[in-house]
């Protein structure tokens, strides 16, 4: 006891920027290797397509659709749930109940994989869907070939996501780093082999990338068996696992809501600037800034992921300052990182475009949009990292609201009225996103400074404590 009040008091005349500087360090070691496996696992995704545009213009759209609607409809959703490890194996790792790391990892396997049978039944049937939306019949059946081919990959997708969140939570990010090396090396010369030295052609793209997904949940699935690093977390596959899935799927459900509706309306908005006028020019132009922002989101993604780990093991080992420090650590770090890429971006402006085009009209219209995309750069970096404190809080729902209120009620109407009534184009749409991300910023940033800290502590052991 007396020892609980000497740590309390030191930390009480810690100097405030000394546990900065430490509080940096940490979140420092998991966000750079995190960095590294989002942009590693992005380009396994960017590769498959290069590839495919070599094959033809009919072969690239057909894969551009398919790539878009199962990110949309299945990728993201397990991604999604799967952050409600976040709050659970971080507490728990953070509260020293190591054994319930394994079995929340269970859980979440379990929940995930039935979850996927749903999925590829939309899958299944993309080509009667997508002529509803006005695509070419032979587009809609070449992505929904394309489709089947991944639904492998997506129930690989159901272990992986599960097991990179319990390594994560643990801190282990050199394995994870280890085995996107690895699963890139592989993918890009099968890949390239299934493409163009056989017969399969743009379907050898999706056999690569179902390949490679499995490839990594074998890579990682052997280290968590083998290595002594996982000693203390790992567990037996037990009938608790399966009694933990409500438990697992109340936190799942606001976590994947959360992730998805940003992600959902971004894709909206693309789909529907094919209504505009010239919609060729317009949805070249709102596909390159989508195509930017996604890019530069794999950077943030690793601050965010970091700020997670933190505040969950903080708060389960009791310690609310702590935590609190983690956020403005992780926020300090995304706002420098944003301002600085904005600032790039902004006085490359003129040039950016002609990057992805070598039309003058649309390289003119991405300069014109580059102001707007700079302010929603900062905007995601921020948000992603307040996304990572309601998981590492538990309070998925909180950002499930947000998310709606945000982008459902302000940004699509305003993006929608801009773009159509006001006829701003694809510059009107993009101000729709602009408004429902500085919204969603704000939002979620009131409720981080107003957060009690010392409540999400006991919230903590409470919820770590069912079912012992």
């Amino acid at each position: 006891m007396a020892n609980m009040v000497e740590r309390k008091e030191e930390k009480k005349v810690a100097p405030s920027w000394g546990g900065a500087m430490e509080e940096l360090k940490k979140g420092s070691r998991i966000a750079a290797p995190m960095v590294a496996v989002t942009v590693l696992q992005y380009l396994v995704q960017v590769s498959s397509l290069i590839m495919v545009g070599h094959l033809g213009q009919l072969s690239l759209s057909s894969v551009a659709i398919a790539t878009s609607l199962t990110n949309v409809t299945g990728f993201s959703l397990l991604s999604g749930m799967a952050g409600a490890l976040e709050t659970l194996c971080g507490q728990a790792y953070g509260s020293q109940q190591y054994k319930k790391l394994g079995l929340y990892t269970y859980s979440a396997i379990i929940s995930l994989v039935l979850v996927c049978p749903p999925i590829c039944v939309l899958w299944i049937f993309m080509d009667k869907l997508l002529p509803l939306v006005g695509q070419a019949s032979l587009i809609s059946y070449k992505a929904r070939q394309y489709s089947l081919w991944l639904i492998p990959g997506l129930f690989a997708s159901a272990v992986l996501k599960p097991l990179t969140r319990y390594l994560q939570m643990q801190s282990l990010i050199l394995p994870l780093l280890l085995t996107a090396i690895s699963i890139l090396c592989f993918h890009v010369p099968v890949c390239w082999i299934l493409v163009f030295k056989s017969d399969l052609g743009y379907i050898g793209a999706a056999m690569a990338t179902s390949l490679s997904t499995w490839l990594n949940v074998i890579l990682l699935g052997i280290y968590v068996n083998y290595s002594s690093a996982c000693d203390k977390t790992r567990s037996p596959l037990s009938r608790n696992a399966f009694l933990g899935v409500p438990q697992f799927l109340r936190l799942a459900v606001p976590s994947a809501v959360m992730v998805c509706l940003k992600w959902w309306s971004m894709e909206l908005l693309t789909l529907v600037s094919g209504l505009l006028p010239n919609p060729k020019l317009q949805t070249s132009v709102l596909s390159i800034c989508l195509t930017i922002s996604t890019l530069h989101f794999t950077v943030p993604y690793g601050f965010g992921a970091a700020t997670s780990t933190r505040v969950s093991n903080e708060l389960g080992a009791g310690n609310p300052e702590s935590a609190r420090m983690a956020v403005k650590v992780g926020v300090s770090m995304a706002v420098t990182e944003a301002v600085v890429v904005s600032t790039a971006l902004f006085f490359s402006r003129n040039i950016v475009g002609y990057a992805y085009s070598n039309e003058k009209a649309v390289a003119d219209r991405v300069a014109a949009m580059a102001p707007l995309l700079c302010i929603s750069l900062i905007t995601d970096s921020i948000q992603v990292v307040l996304s990572g404190v309601a998981k590492g809080c538990g309070w998925q729902h909180i950002g499930a609201y947000v998310n709606v209120g945000a982008f459902y009620v302000v940004g699509l109407p305003v993006g929608i009225v801009l773009g159509f009534v006001a006829h701003l184009n694809a510059r009107g749409l993009w101000l729709g996103i602009v408004a429902g991300s500085l919204l969603q910023t704000i939002l979620l940033s009131l409720y981080a400074i107003f957060t009690d800290w010392e409540k999400q502590v006991t919230k903590a052991k409470e919820r770590i404590s069912l079912g012992n």
